[in-house]
């Protein structure tokens, strides 16, 4: 069975940077984009960015767009999300996601992390 292992997060002040990492353990992985959502308090989930499995593809959503950086990589079993000029807004808790190479960012979505929290102070 696959596993998606968040690790990352942390606390950070208006405009600094932090590294999110993912890695898909267990199981046979292949053939799946990875993505990236977040969720704060009080808010519905949304999709950040993602990755198809071959790296050629990314899409952000627009606040993030010019700050945030998705890559893979490690035989493509792993994901990062460079996270650069943060704002409190950014504040949330950020979700690792799988979903087969062939369906859209829409999902469905067959692996989730357990989640990372980032905090964002002013």
């Amino acid at each position: 069975q696959v596993q998606l292992v968040e690790s990352g997060g942390g606390l950070v002040q208006a405009g600094g940077s932090l590294r999110l990492s993912c890695a898909a353990i267990g199981g046979t992985f292949r053939e799946h984009a990875l993505a990236w959502f977040r969720q704060a308090p009080g808010k519905e989930r949304e999709f950040v960015a993602g990755i198809t499995w071959s790296g050629s593809g990314t899409l952000y959503t627009d606040s993030v767009k010019g700050r945030f950086t998705i890559s893979r990589g490690n035989g493509k079993i792993t994901v990062a999300l460079q996270m650069d000029s943060l704002k409190p807004e950014d504040t949330a808790v950020y979700y690792c996601a799988a979903r087969p190479d062939y369906t859209t960012w829409d999902g469905p979505y067959d692996y989730w992390g357990q989640g990372t929290l980032v905090t964002v102070s002013s």
